[in-house]
Parts: C-alpha cells; structure tokens; sequence
C-alpha cells in the first residue's frame, strides 16, 4: 500500500512546503517521515539511514522551523524582538563538498522564507564570509576548522545559536575533528536542540552523542522491501581484475549502452590524477576531484559535472559523502575501499531517491583479503570475485557493452564540452596546493579574496659597479695617474698603491684600501736593508715613472789641488738589479776628510739607453787622500725602492788610500747590456 503522507501532513510551515514542491518534493523517505514529529518538537535526535534516502532534509526541515525570520513577524508567528542578524541554526559537517551540498538544500527549502543560509569553509577568502556575517545570517553550515577560525577572530558569535546538527559523524571521528567539536560545542549555549545524522553509526558517535545531548531519540528507517546494508536499487558487480588493465576495461565500461554520468574512485590522490588524466587521452570529458587540488579547480570540476559538461568525474573520497548530483548511473570502484563505510558511502552516489544504479568494483589480486572483509561486514554474496579482463566475455555481457568496444571513444560520439568549457572562480584560495598563501589553519593569502589574480612582476638584476679601492673604476685610474705623476716629479708614495693604480683590471676581490704613504729619508746605512722589499716594487713602476724624469744635473767634486768630477748614479732596470750585489756604506767616523756631495737625480730610460753607463770595477769604492779634504756629497731624497736597483759599494778603509784617484761617475744601467764609458 503506498503511503499518503506529505510534507504539509507532518507539520512543517506551509511557505517551506511550497518551497519544497516548487522542486517537486511532496512526498517524504522513512528518514524524514520518522525524524521530523520527534524534531519538530524540540528533542534531540541520533538519525540512521542509508545513502540517498534523504537524512538532509530530515535534520534541514527542523531546523529552518526554529529559525525565526522577517516572514515570520509579518505573519504573526514571533515577536520582532525574536529576530538577530546573528546565526540560530548551525550544522557542521566534514567536508567542503558536503557543506555546499547541505547549504544549496537548505536554500532550497528556505527560498519562500528567504532564510538566509551560508557556507562556510576552507579555501575560500576570508573577506566575503566576514562580510555575509556582518550582514546578518540565519542558518550557518561550515567545516571545523573555518568556524573556529572566525570564532576565534569574533568575527562569528555562536551565543544566539538554538540548534545544532552534526551531518556525517563519524566522518568527523575518522578525520580526528573531534577535538575541534567539542570546541565548538563549548562556545554554544547550553539550552538548544541537537541532532546527529549519518548513514553508520559506531560506538564513538555513540558516546559523543551521550556527552553533549540529552535524552536523545535513537532513529534508524529502512524501507520495508529494503534489507542488508546496501540500497536494493543498486546493481553490484565485483570483478578481479589486474592493475594494468584497468584504464583498458574503465574505458569500455563507460562505453555501455545505458551510461549515464559516473563517478570513479580511486583510494590516493595520485591515482585519481592520473586516472582522470588517462581517460582524457581516450577522448572522455573527464573531470578530477582531490585533495591536491585548489578549492576554485574542485568546484570547477563539480559544477562541469553537474552542468553536464563532463561525464566522468574521477574522485577520492572526499567526494564519496554529500555529493547529490541527478543522473549519475555508474559508480566504479578503481580501487578497493579501505572498509565497508567506505564502500556504502561510494555506491550510495548512485541510486538516489529512488533511482536505479550500478556499482563495480575492481579488486586487485593483493586486495582480495580487504575485500573479503568487506564482503562479510556487509553480508554481500561476493567473496570470491570473478577474473576478469577488458576482452572477457561476461563483461560485455552483464553491463551491456557493445561487441567491437575498444578503450577509446570514437570521435562521432565526443559531444561534452570538457572540463575545459567550465570556467574556474576566483575564490581567493587561502592555503593549500592551489594558492599563493601561508598553508595551515588561520593562514591570510597574501592577495585579496575578491581581487584577480595577478601575476608578479619581472625582477630586475642588480647591476654591480665594479670600484677599485672604494671609488669607482674611472675615479681609481684618476688617482693612479695623478699617483704616477707624483712618483715622477719626485714625490714619495707607497710602492703597493702605485701597482694596484697602474693595474687596469685587477680582480675586485684582491683590491685592498688605499695606505697612507709614508715619507721615508734613504740613509746609507738602511739602504741594503730595505734593498730586498723594495725591489719588486720598483719593477713596475721604473718604465712609466723615468720616461718623464728631468735630465741629471753634474756637479764637479774637487780635491786640494784640481776639481774632480762627481759621481752619477742612475737607476737600473729591474731585471737587472739582482745581479749587483749591494755593498756596505762606509761608517761616518772613518771619513777625516770631507767629501764633496753627490746629488743623485733620476734618469729617464731614453736617457740611459743613450748615455752608456760604465761597467763597475771590482772595487767601486772611491778613494780620497787622507791629507786632501773632499768636497762632500749632496744627498738628495730619493724613493726608498730604487736603492735596491743600484746599492752602493763598498767603501775602502781611508788609510789605505795614499794618492787621490779620479772620482768614477756611476749611471744606471738600461735593460740592456752595459757599456763601459770613459770617465769625466
């Protein structure tokens, strides 16, 4: 005998009946013939029921009657002072899919009421749900984690709350949401009306239920010509099949003659990518769902689904709980659930409110013992699934595949738009693979929810500026110059600044800080000694500083009775300067006499390659007569690296000189061979 109850016939507000039969809903499942007298009147409810059997709206309806909204005052039904912008329904449910599913039947329901319902999830941007809440709102659906965010934030006030609904349980158990419940729970206020809902319900659920209600209705509706677990409208079939030839006997499945849409399920995210990504190349419109995915691609890819524009959506099963889409024919199990929930829950996408469906299963030889339990958890007649290939005939034959069906689709019958038609919302995505923001709970994007996207711009290089010595290049070869211009009209400077100036690319790293010169007075007592640390000095800068030098100046040294020319040293090349040994200088107190003073000027290198300079005799040293008194030498300054070019030799002991010998003049030799030249 069918029955005759009716929305109206169980209480609910009319405007919410109009609301319902203006989709074509008048006649109520057993879960919400059950559920809504109990509901209806305050107490709290623990509902039990299969997949598609509509638990939605046996928790909805209740809880859009105790909402109290504008309509309600123009009808007389509540008092003005009862309404608030803040929440007074909430319900909290697992998944991101399952709250925009709760939410869209909640809106259904409630248009004629113009009840406002928002969702609220992860993913999305912060800044419009804070503005809907500010706005004001009437039911709130959202995940855990986002509703503490804002509660958090005080951005959501959960004191005006009247009702609270768990959708889906033991999901929320499985996925370790308990913690964040409870939190949840703790913020509400203590009077209000609970209800749990969900097709399984273990022993945890059980005890949740026991801590946070009171005196709650146990509710489990089954149709009467409906025993076991599974829906009787659901066709099952279990195959054995092998891995690698399982996108082969998918594609020919999908081939049969009375398809519809379908949904295939994979148990990881990879697999579901590459699924979805394989059938794309055999020319199905396909579509994928998962975790890796950003929310906006997610959404894109139900609503192509929903909208027809693919056919084929490839899902994990975060996808397997809530989602309600019309037409769906084909559930296929790629690959073994994890447990028999798992199992209900994935077929329970086909077969809806009273609708026929297949289900198939494809287990993997590694899998038959996870199946097995399944099988007996469920009381299915499936233990021993049968081998099954993409070319066994009992295939073509139990799902109505064509003879001749290979694993890709013909072009004739490519009609879908693709997924590539459906295009993808800005949603602002907070966290996750699909964003640019910091991962984690309470993470903000770092561009505006309701701003597009846009790209950075280009980076520009830095550009370097080589320096030399702190200054830039053409600064520091300036000062180089103006260096050797000092060095030849005479000034000291160091010979270390002048190599690094003269150095036109000198790596940047070996450039040192410019040194304070210091002013050194040549004595002949420190010449040798500073001969060696001056010598390397000297061969960088002999070419370029003597080429400017002036011409010497001779001044004549005499004796007592005729005056004797003095003698001209010159500066050698530094080539040649090893190979003259540096002889000591006389001690001041062996001189009796006084000597004539030898000025020592610089010669230019033209100078010296002209003027050969004399060879030097064994003993250089000058004699004078003890009785005659010499003219003395005037010294003049000299740079300090140059006497390691021509050191001066020894002296004679004055004793032992007894007639006066002609002073012998000494020039620097060239960097060629000296010549010897007769003296003056």
């Amino acid at each position: 005998m069918l029955t005759t109850t009716t929305f109206r016939s169980l209480g609910i507000l009319p405007e919410t009946a109009e609301a319902l039969e203006a989709v074509g809903i008048t006649t109520p499942f057993p879960i919400q013939e059950m559920t809504l007298p109990v509901a209806l009147a305050g107490n709290d409810v623990i509902g039990q029921a299969k997949t598609g059997t509509g638990k939605t709206l046996g928790f909805g309806l209740p809880l859009l009657e105790r909402v109290t909204v504008a309509a309600d005052v123009e009808a007389g039904r509540a008092a003005p002072e009862a309404l608030a912008d803040s929440p007074q329904a909430l319900v909290v449910v697992p998944t991101r899919e399952l709250c925009q599913q709760v939410t869209n039947d909640l809106l259904t329901a409630g248009k004629v009421r113009n009840v406002r319902v928002l969702a609220i999830y992860g993913g999305r941007a912060y800044e419009p749900q804070v503005d809907a809440l500010k706005k004001g709102v009437d039911v709130v659906v959202g995940t855990p984690g986002r509703l503490l965010d804002l509660a958090g934030q005080k951005k959501l006030s959960l004191k005006h709350v009247r009702a609270l609904v768990l959708d889906e349980a033991d999901e929320m158990l499985d996925l370790g949401f308990l913690p964040d419940v409870e939190k949840i729970i703790a913020m509400l206020p203590a009077k209000r009306q609970t209800m749990l809902f969900s097709a399984t319900m273990p022993g945890a659920v059980i005890g949740l239920a026991r801590r946070y209600m009171s005196q709650p209705t146990h509710i489990r509706a089954t149709a009467p010509d409906d025993e076991g677990a599974t829906v009787a409208n659901i066709t099952q079939h279990i195959f054995r099949a092998h891995s690698l030839d399982k996108p082969e006997l998918v594609a020919r499945v999908l081939q049969a003659s009375d398809r519809g849409l379908a949904m295939i399920f994979c148990r990881t995210k990879r697999t579901a990518a590459d699924v979805a990504e394989q059938l794309a190349k055999r020319g199905f419109a396909s579509g994928a769902v998962h975790g890796d995915l950003g929310q906006g691609a997610r959404e894109q890819a139900l609503r192509a689904f929903r909208n027809g524009k693919v056919d084929v959506l490839v899902c994990t099963d975060v996808a397997a709980r809530g989602i309600d889409v019309e037409g769906v024919t084909h559930v296929i199990n790629y690959q073994t659930p994890e447990d028999e929930k798992t199992y209900l829950h994935r077929i329970g996408r086909t077969g809806r409110a009273g609708a026929s469906g297949t289900a198939i299963t494809l287990v993997d030889w590694d899998d038959i013992p996870r199946w097995q339990l399944i099988n007996k958890a469920l009381d299915l007649p499936f233990n021993d699934p049968e081998e099954t290939y993409s070319t066994s005939p009992h295939l073509f034959e139990l799902l109505g595949i064509p003879e001749g069906t290979k694993g890709i689709l013909p072009r004739a019958e490519r009609t879908r738009a693709g997924l590539e038609a459906e295009e993808v919302e800005d949603l602002g995505e907070t966290g996750g693979h699909g964003s640019r923001g910091p991962r984690g709970r309470g993470g903000r994007d770092s561009r505006d929810g309701d701003a597009p996207r846009t790209e950075r711009p280009a980076r520009t290089p830095r550009r370097r500026r080589r320096t030399r010595a702190g200054e830039p290049a053409s600064a520091a070869e300036t000062a180089a110059q103006a260096a050797v211009g000092t060095l030849t009209t005479g000034a000291q400077a160091p010979a270390p600044a002048v190599e690094d100036a003269l150095a036109p690319s000198a790596p940047q790293e070996q450039e040192a800080a410019p040194r304070t010169p210091r002013r050194r007075r040549r004595t002949r007592a420190g010449a040798s000694g500073a001969a060696g640390t001056e010598a390397a000095a000297v061969a960088v800068v002999a070419e370029p500083v003597v080429a400017a030098a002036p011409a010497p100046v001779l001044e004549p040294v005499t004796d007592e009775s005729a005056p004797k020319t003095p003698r001209r040293r010159t500066r050698k090349a530094a080539a040649i300067a090893p190979e003259v040994p540096a002889p000591a200088a006389p001690p001041a107190e062996e001189t009796e006499a006084p000597k004539a003073p030898r000025r020592r000027t610089r010669k230019a290198a033209a100078v010296a390659a002209e003027v050969p300079a004399p060879a030097a005799p064994a003993d250089p040293a000058p004699a004078a007569a003890e009785e005659a008194p010499k003219t003395p030498r005037r010294r003049t300054t000299r740079k300090a690296a140059a006497t390691a070019e021509v050191p001066a030799p020894a002296a004679a002991p004055a004793e032992e000189s007894e007639a006066p010998k002609a002073p012998r003049r000494r020039t620097r030799k060239a960097a060629v061979a000296p010549e010897e030249t007769p003296t003056a």
